[in-house]
């Protein structure tokens, strides 16, 4: 299972200088990009630069290439050949659930689909349920965007809860929201990744440094609801009882139990990185 990460901070693996800066920065995650990120020309560095970080023993992810594209499978070679294995792999460009397993089997880490398509996001419980390894699913907003030749946030309003239904029925972790675009407005950042907890994420991808604070910031748990379930979970421990009132009057079953735990994780997760 991946830890519920607050930012996934994306770095070209064709510059390390920026590949090292990111592993000793602030990012719960960082995310090595084999795709977009990358001129064609520049493939092969990449990659040797992503071969060379997994054996220094960092733990990162990596995001590949279209699997079924030829830069996708020289991804997949290099990995699969590598002496240490990356926490995961992001895949983009998903629609269909045998590339899903097939990078799954080849890697044999965890997983994450990267839907950007219209047909990414009908199938996105067959991703979901695609092998035991994938990890969670997300949302790649801009390229879904241009395939529905569609403009605004109204048109991903279907999609978003379309792919946090498909995770949570699955079992998966919450997904991770996609990119902040323009990096300069942190307020707009700020505003857009609690509107995005509210509907279900939880963390977010990050194109640039100063994203970080804020989106921690935004994924911070409250004080008060951490409490609460805290105390939802002594309670539980405490007694066989399946269902009862808690000390605010508010009624509590295995449902509510489950969005405690949850919540203790999460600060308990913040309060070990810091």
């Amino acid at each position: 299972m991946i830890p519920p990460h607050r930012s996934w901070l994306y770095v070209p693996a064709d510059r390390p200088d920026r590949v090292r800066k990111a592993l000793a920065g602030e990012a719960d995650a960082v995310v090595l990009d084999l795709e977009d990120a990358v001129a064609p020309r520049n493939k092969d560095e990449a990659r040797r630069t992503v071969v060379d970080v997994l054996t220094e023993g960092h733990s990162v992810y990596v995001r590949i290439n279209d699997p079924e594209s030829p830069a996708g499978a020289a991804d997949l070679r290099a990995l699969a050949a590598a002496s240490a294995a990356p926490a995961g792999v992001r895949v983009p460009k998903c629609e269909d659930a045998d590339d899903v397993r097939r990078v799954a089997d080849t890697l044999g880490v965890p997983v994450v689909p990267l839907i950007e398509s219209a047909l990414g996001v009908e199938n996105a419980w067959a991703l979901a349920t695609a092998h035991p390894l994938v990890g969670g699913i997300s949302l790649g907003e801009a390229d879904l965007s241009a395939d529905l030749r569609a403009t605004g946030d109204e048109v991903l309003a279907w999609p978003r809860s379309r792919v946090v239904v498909a995770a949570r029925a699955a079992g998966l972790p919450s997904p991770v929201q996609s990119v902040w675009t323009a990096v300069k407005d942190l307020d707009g950042l700020r505003r857009d990744t609690l509107a995005a907890r509210r509907r279900g994420f939880f963390g977010r991808s990050v194109i640039h440094p100063a994203q970080i604070p804020v989106v921690h910031e935004a994924c911070a748990p409250d004080p008060d609801e951490t409490a609460w379930a805290r105390s939802v979970l002594e309670r539980i421990s405490e007694s066989d009882d399946a269902v009862f009132v808690d000390h605010t009057g508010r009624f509590v079953d295995k449902a509510i139990v489950e969005r405690a735990r949850w919540l203790v994780a999460i600060a308990d997760g913040e309060k070990g990185r810091n």
